[in-house]
């Protein structure tokens, strides 16, 4: 199997049973070794009492772009850390993208980052993820060292 192969089928076995990311409508939108692009519209039961969206909903989406990103190389991660900085708000209906890339993966810790932007490319939020790679993979890899950075 390919990198990209691999990276696309640990987020088909992941979205399956994702239920956080689908139950508030995120959709996945592409995947690749080290990175992950996801989509989500801000909804009116996203919305705070200022009006603009809650930045938990923002943190969630951010989050989720950066667990299909480290989890790409059937290799389990979970994050050990994150850190979130607001830029700008999301107003109600606003399509907010946030787009995934690994900057440092090896051994069993990463570092990623992701940038929330609504559809006018405004960065809205960027986020930086620390991962720390856990037992078990996702599926039986016929070539084991394809596509998984040490």
């Amino acid at each position: 199997m390919t990198p990209q192969q691999i990276a696309e089928r640990c987020a088909a076995l992941m979205w399956s049973d994702d239920q956080a990311a689908r139950g508030l409508g995120l959709e996945l939108l592409e995947v690749g070794p080290g990175t992950a692009k996801v989509r989500m519209t801000v909804r009116p039961d996203m919305v705070n009492g200022h009006g603009i969206c809650h930045g938990g909903f923002i943190f969630t989406l951010a989050d989720c772009a950066f667990s299909y990103a480290c989890n790409g190389y059937n290799q389990r991660a979970v994050a050990s850390g994150a850190d979130i900085s607001f830029l700008a708000p999301a107003q109600l209906g606003d399509v907010l993208e946030s787009v995934g890339q690994v900057r440092q993966q090896g051994g069993r810790n990463g570092i990623y980052d992701i940038e929330v932007a609504n559809q006018e490319g405004r960065t809205i939020a960027l986020f930086r993820g620390r991962s720390s790679r856990i037992k078990g993979s996702f599926f039986e890899n016929p070539n084991p060292t394809n596509g998984n950075p040490s």
